[in-house]
């Protein structure tokens, strides 16, 4: 493995070494440096030193490698990179690659960063984490062949290896005092004896062997499975059983006894580095914070306003509890609550060509969160497809706790997760082309969240509300977002207890109370994530206000929107540069 790591690792060096002294024999083209810092990032990206230049089909039957190893040779490569962006002269390059050279230099910075605070010490989450990795990938994951399911049993029967890596990377977070807060290990202990305890008839490992196609014989079919059992009761339940130990008698123990992020090990620059790093952007938590408190007070009189519309004479926190009480506004069937959802989408998908010039050629489908992960997970999710391997973009939506699942919230959740949210976005990114691979998967917080939530705010032009109930649903979720600037910076931040963090979401939104459980649980396993979603927003529609005043009647919305999404993820200042050019080439025309 150790010979593995250092022949595979020292190929972009390699190829710069090559690519520096040629320059004595032949003139180097302007972008050749460029195009090495590429190559160097994006073999960090693909899998530090266990990758073997396979490219994403061959990074699908395997799991990502972790570790101190594993993070040294991708901090190498990513500094080695950086070295070479250094030596790149904007002047020389082409429109396309100086915006190559800005995404990347900036990427760059944030991971390196990064790598510097040992994040993988930290492997778990409320909502994510190594331990349903697998779970993740075997939702949409479909096999067209007996070779495709012996690669799926390979990857599965891994369990324990990939267990075993990320608990000794848990055990140096216990042993340096970088680790989740009690609750947070409570929630994961608790996911983890659920898995372990799943039926095998339920297993979500072993669904996408009982989907295979007919093309499959159905004896090689039985045989695939019944290994897929097997592997089940030798490898992969003893491999979860030993993290409910693992949570049980060593993690909860030693967890820690603050929430707040800024507490851990030089915890407040790693904190101020998280709010820079979600919102793209040089705020500081205060900053953040005193924004997240403006907007609370923008958004609650507008749905004073709305409340009023809807014919309601009390206050509005009396409203609120109309609204999560009245079992009129909650399907009576998880069956009810999924085509409720497709049928928003389905209108949605209707009014999209008026909006936007292109659109992603990939499809999404509108499917349940998967049931042994349901509990504590959020009301709704986008997996991404993958064009290549048949497989389209999932729209998630928890069907679980349907008195907690409100109707007139799943028009701004269905437009935010689904088109023109993530869906739209990510497939557009994926589908760029003449551009360098990483830009085609990257996702820079603050833009993918910022342009989701954004996606709600349009769905007001689209006509997608369709009584003030619905829209007080969008205004509700747009608070939500205001609420986590200032749960997020409360709590990790200014020490707040949850009683205080709750409160923001109890008294503005009508956001469910189960819902509200899981959203404050993610923000104290995952501080600063939330953060990108308001400033992120903010700034999509800061840009597009510009793009109006500018230029007046000649303003197009199709355009303008072509021009935020069609280069894929950006940072915030690189995409106001973006706009701003796009503006003036307007201008222009």
């Amino acid at each position: 493995m150790a010979v593995r790591r250092m022949s595979r690792w020292g190929l972009p060096g390699l190829l710069a070494v090559a690519l520096l002294s040629s320059a004595a024999h032949a003139a180097p083209q302007p972008g050749d440096r460029l195009t090495a810092a590429v190559k160097a990032y994006e073999a960090a990206n693909a899998g530090g030193e266990d990758d073997d230049g396979g490219g994403a089909e061959a990074q699908r039957w395997r799991l990502p490698v972790v570790g101190p190893a594993a993070d040294a040779a991708r901090k190498a490569r990513l500094v080695q990179a950086r070295s070479l962006l250094d030596g790149v002269d904007l002047a020389t390059l082409t429109p396309d690659q100086r915006l190559t050279a800005q995404i990347l230099r900036f990427s760059l910075d944030e991971r390196i960063e990064g790598l510097g605070f040992d994040e993988s010490r930290m492997p778990f989450s409320s909502d994510g984490g190594f331990d349903v990795a697998l779970l993740y990938r075997a939702n949409g994951m479909r096999l067209k062949s007996e070779a495709e399911a012996r690669k799926w049993l390979d990857l599965i029967a891994t369990t324990p290896d990939w267990y075993a890596v990320n608990l000794a990377n848990a055990r140096r977070g216990m042993a340096s005092g970088f680790v989740q807060a009690v609750p947070t290990a409570q929630s994961v202990l608790d996911r983890a004896r659920r898995t372990a305890a799943t039926p095998v008839a339920e297993e979500p490992l072993l669904a996408p062997l009982r989907a295979l196609p007919a093309s499959v014989p159905a004896d090689r079919k039985a045989v695939l499975i019944a290994e897929g059992e097997a592997l089940l009761a030798t490898r992969i339940a003893p491999a979860r059983a030993g993290f409910v130990s693992f949570m049980e008698t060593e993690y909860l123990p030693k967890a820690a006894k603050s929430l707040a992020a800024s507490d851990l090990p030089d915890g407040r620059r790693y904190y101020a580095y998280l709010a820079r790093r979600h919102t793209t952007t040089s705020m500081t938590p205060d900053q953040i914070h005193d924004l997240g408190q403006s907007e609370v007070a923008r958004i609650r009189a507008r749905m004073q306003t709305v409340m009023t519309q809807t014919g309601f004479t009390g206050t509005l926190p009396e409203f609120i509890t109309y609204l999560r009480k009245d079992p009129k506004f909650y399907a009576t069937s998880r069956q009810q609550l999924l085509e409720k959802a497709s049928e928003i989408a389905k209108r949605a998908d209707d009014q999209l060509p008026a909006h936007f010039g292109v659109l992603p050629r990939l499809s999404y489908g509108v499917r349940p969160v998967p049931a042994s992960i349901e509990k504590g997970y959020t009301t709704g999710r986008y997996f991404g497809g993958d064009p290549k391997a048949g497989r389209a973009g999932g729209l998630m939506i928890n069907t679980s706790e349907l008195d907690q699942r409100a109707l007139y919230e799943l028009p701004a959740l269905v437009l935010h997760e689904g088109a023109p949210g993530h869906h739209t976005q990510t497939s557009l990114a994926q589908e760029q082309t003449d551009v360098p691979e990483f830009r085609k998967g990257l996702y820079f917080n603050a833009f993918g969240e910022g342009w989701g939530l954004y996606s709600e705010w349009l769905g007001e032009e689209m006509g997608i509300y369709r009584d003030p109930y619905e829209l007080f649903g969008r205004l509700s979720y747009e608070m939500w977002r205001a609420c986590r600037l200032v749960a997020d910076t409360g709590l990790h931040w200014k020490h707040w207890s949850l009683e205080q963090a709750r409160a923001c979401f109890t008294d503005n939104t009508a956001l469910s109370p189960v819902n509200i459980e899981v959203e404050l649980a993610r923000y104290v396993s995952w501080p600063g994530q939330a953060l990108a979603y308001k400033v992120g927003e903010l700034k999509i529609l800061e840009l597009r206000h510009r793009a109006e005043a500018a230029l007046g009647d000649r303003f197009d919305e199709r355009r303008f929107h072509d021009a935020v999404l069609l280069q894929g993820s950006l940072p915030m200042a690189v995409l106001e540069q973006r706009i701003d050019a796009w503006i003036a080439d307007q201008k222009k025309g």
